[in-house]
């Protein structure tokens, strides 16, 4: 699931050809029958699931696809993938006009989902939940999701996926430091990402990627007590423990130079891929690229710091039309992909935990050390700006700009107090 890969806030741009849901199997079209969206008898049913899976995990989603449509020969699914910008771009046009396709992922931003729930172009999935073979097993799969995926009480998505951040590090050059195990503390890491830092060399300590990335910097904060963003919707940035964190990851970034500034996170990827940076903090889609690039790494927890063990969650929201012809049809995917076999099978070929709570004694998983690894961090793992009010402007207007002017020397807590005031009038914070 590459992330990481967005071009501008959300990635680059390209034009959908829009089809018409529901075509059958010789390209004609299909009339729903009367039951609500089944195909008559002995009709093949197409869909289209339209994801954002560009990254060196996309074989193993279409490897589901694959699988599915081997198990199920009268639905068939074609799978379209598409930079996330040009989803953005393009999908709410499409699904307000009734248009293809009958499922997607609209965004790696899971708050994003209620922005096509309040606009009316989802199908809420009700209906479709229980503990049948058929059926959506919500009570099984990862609460976090299912909370930020349901508005009103009604769940309108499941998780495509479900991941966290770990800490990769390279081991040669941890080795060639004389650090023989990486951080486990905030202040190990902090010392650590010094210490690794070679100028001379090109060799830095932490690739630390500021935009066009899964978010790294809010990991950081959390560590030690700081955040964006507080339950009541009101920004947390400028609190003491924010600003002080922040300040003091800055100063490593500017003073000591353990990263380069202004990184993306492509760019942070392919510095660790090239050897060039001793950490990164990043989620399992990254597992292997850096094995086909040759890097001798590992993967630990996220250092602890005095808040706790902590680190970021991320989900991807798979969502079915309210226009699709075939609505059960398009559900019972969902309920396939969620499955135990279904997540098994995803889980071997990309690293990624499954979504489900119920696998934690399945023996193939357990065998799996990047599964282990990045597992291991849900009970702990926190999504980011869940339930706030307008938090994509969040994130690009105010936090993903903060970062870059504090890394670029700007004072933090004339920075933050600006930001908190910003935040607090796009959630609407009073206080």
């Amino acid at each position: 699931m590459r992330f990481r890969r967005s071009g501008a806030a959300l990635a680059a741009a390209g034009v959908l050809a829009l089809a018409a849901c529901g075509s059958s199997s010789d390209g004609s079209s299909t009339d729903a029958s009367s039951d609500g969206g089944t195909a008559a008898s002995g009709e093949v049913v197409e869909l289209t699931l339209e994801t954002g899976f560009t990254g060196g995990d996309r074989s193993a989603y279409e490897g589901l696809v694959q699988t599915f449509n081997d198990t199920h020969p009268d639905i068939q699914v074609t799978m379209d993938v598409q930079p996330w910008d040009s989803i953005a771009q393009t999908l709410p046009a499409a699904w307000g006009t009734g248009q293809a396709p009958d499922v997607a992922t609209p965004n790696f931003d899971p708050n994003v989902a209620a922005e096509y729930v309040q606009n009316g172009s989802v199908l809420p999935l009700d209906s479709y939940v229980g503990s049948g073979a058929d059926q959506i097993d919500a009570d099984s799969l990862a609460p976090a999701a299912i909370k930020v995926f349901t508005v009103d009480d009604a769940l309108y998505a499941i998780p495509a996926n479900v991941a966290t951040l770990q800490l990769y590090y390279n081991k040669d050059l941890f080795e060639a430091a004389g650090i023989a195990e990486p951080p486990t503390t905030a202040d190990d890491f902090r010392a650590d990402a010094v210490a690794l830092t070679d100028a001379a060399n090109g060799i830095y300590g932490l690739a630390l990627a500021d935009h066009e990335t899964i978010q790294m910097w809010p990991v950081l904060q959390w560590m030690d007590g700081g955040d964006i963003v507080g339950d009541d919707n009101c920004a947390a940035i400028d609190s003491d423990a924010s600003v002080a964190t922040l300040t003091q990851w800055a100063n490593l970034v500017i003073d000591d130079g353990i990263s380069p500034v202004g990184l993306t996170g492509a760019e942070a990827d392919s510095l660790f891929a090239a050897g060039k940076a001793a950490m990164e903090i990043n989620g399992p889609w990254a597992a292997g690229s850096y094995t086909e690039a040759g890097v001798n790494f590992g993967v630990a927890s996220i250092p602890v710091g005095s808040a706790g063990p902590v680190t970021l969650a991320s989900t991807v929201p798979m969502m079915i039309a309210n226009g699709t012809e075939h609505p059960d049809e398009a559900a019972a995917f969902l309920a396939w992909w969620t499955s135990a076999d279904a997540q098994r099978q995803f889980a071997l070929a990309s690293g990624f935990p499954p979504v489900r709570t119920d696998m934690a004694d399945d023996p193939e998983l357990a065998a799996n050390e990047v599964v282990q690894s990045f597992a291991a961090a849900l009970p702990s793992a926190r999504l980011y700006l869940p339930g706030v009010p307008n938090a994509t402007q969040v994130d690009s207007d105010v936090y993903v700009p903060l970062i870059g002017e504090i890394t670029r020397g700007a004072d933090v807590a004339t920075k933050a107090a600006a930001a908190a005031e910003a935040i607090n009038a796009l959630t609407g914070c009073t206080n």
